[in-house]
């Protein structure tokens, strides 16, 4: 599957440093830095209905922020990032709007797409849907059934759908279910419950076992393998796609707070299982947007969409400037005041520091310098991507005056991914 094309980034002197995130694993600070000389990530992809809206695009804008920080760093990066084009919510809503699930898949990732590279979101290298991954992940379902870690549930009267053992697993491979998460067993059953799980189906040997692989149903998508026709359950998905794009021992595996449980407890565990070596050094988690005084979600219909915004003329770097005053891991609300506030940001930014800005350095005075201000906006990002501490030091250099309103509009562009006029 194509990316999207990748946003110029401007040479910046000097080197920064990989930046220390928050480890969901481990509860703390950690460094982001690898062990060798290249940075992998992984970040769970959309499932393509109702896209692009806030909520998605702050999350790839934190990991589009990571990416540039390890660039900046020196470290060479590979990113991947998959597409659920076959799964029970697009299907859902396919049929509620008579669109072919495969036309809507379609529409909707172009949509991201684009909306991405109208942001200046870093494109991922690996760009994989599942319908392009099945004989893979069947294969990986299959391996997990010849050693025992998953079994089938019957569908009318055959073999049925294949469901993974997470207590045969946690024996052989030293994993349980909540092993990465700080939920107890009634949160993560109802997490399981709202997330695409089914805790109450019998013929399950725990509650909390995820399903593999789905046997074929009338009226549903289906694919010949070697574990019987039918289609991938959700989390292997990520687990193969990761493994055959990055490999084990990925940098990060990131995404949204709501993924921590069932996603990526259970993709991390498929991945254990089939590799023996642990998905990714680093789990971590942005949090999530509000609008109109809840959660923003796809079944709230509370959504704000990037493509809409700018159809209204909205320039999308006021989008990002946006999104950047909030710190990832901070809870917090999309409202008009917040855009306005970003659209003043830009104004001022673009006359202190755009292409029509008057180089200073001739008039000397008492201006902040360039070169403090590059270091000011590393040393912010350093501390666990701290956005909104970057955005307020260069606030005050546009205030005072610049002397290389290159150089500052350079690194704003490559480390913030804003373009200035």
């Amino acid at each position: 599957m194509k990316s999207w094309p990748i946003p110029n980034i401007p040479n910046l002197p000097g080197a920064g440093v990989a930046p220390s995130i928050f480890n969901t694993v481990s509860g703390g600070i950690v460094s982001s830095a690898p062990e060798g000389e290249t940075a992998t990530l992984y970040v769970c992809g959309i499932t393509p209905y109702d896209a692009t809206h806030i909520g998605h695009a702050a999350t790839y804008l934190f990991y589009d922020l990571l990416l540039r920080s390890w660039k900046d760093a020196g470290y060479k990066t590979v990113y991947a990032q998959n597409v659920t084009d076959v799964d029970d919510p697009l299907l859902e809503r396919a049929n509620e709007t008579g669109v072919d699930w495969r036309d809507l898949a379609q529409e909707q990732t172009d949509l991201f797409r684009s909306d991405m590279e109208t942001l200046s979101i870093l494109p991922p290298e690996h760009y994989v849907g599942v319908t392009e991954t099945i004989d893979r992940i069947a294969d990986g379902v299959a391996s997990l059934l010849e050693r025992g870690l998953a079994y089938h549930v019957p569908v009318a009267g055959t073999l049925g759908d294949i469901y993974f053992d997470n207590e045969a697993a946690a024996k052989a491979i030293d994993w349980s279910v909540g092993s990465t998460t700080p939920y107890d067993q009634a949160t993560l059953e109802k997490f399981s419950r709202e997330r695409g799980g089914d805790p109450e189906r019998e013929g399950k040997h725990s509650p909390l076992d995820p399903l593999l692989w789905r046997a074929e149903r009338e009226g549903e998508p289906s694919w010949e393998s070697v574990v019987g026709r039918g289609r991938p359950g959700w989390h292997i998905e990520c687990s193969v796609i990761a493994i055959d794009a990055l490999g084990t021992d990925i940098t990060v595996q990131g995404g949204g707070l709501d993924l921590i449980f069932p996603h990526h407890d259970f993709s991390a565990g498929h991945a254990l299982a089939l590799s023996g070596h642990p998905l990714a050094k680093i789990f971590n988690h942005t949090s999530l947007v509000s609008y109109r005084g809840a959660k923003m979600s796809k079944s709230l219909g509370n959504l704000v969409f990037v493509s809409q915004l700018t159809a209204d003329g909205i320039d999308p770097a006021a989008i990002r400037l946006a999104l950047l005053a909030n710190h990832y891991r901070t809870q917090w609300e999309w409202t008009d005041a917040l855009l306005g506030e970003a659209q003043t940001r830009l104004a001022l930014w673009t006359s202190a520091f755009g292409s029509q800005a008057v180089g200073s350095k001739a008039q000397g005075g008492n201006l902040f310098r360039a070169d403090v201000l590059l270091t000011d906006i590393r040393s912010a990002l350093s501390r666990d991507m701290d956005a909104p501490a970057a955005l307020h030091e260069i606030d005050a250099a546009a205030v005072a005056g610049i002397d290389d309103p290159l150089l500052a509009r350079n690194a704003i562009d490559a480390l913030l991914g804003v373009k200035l006029a």
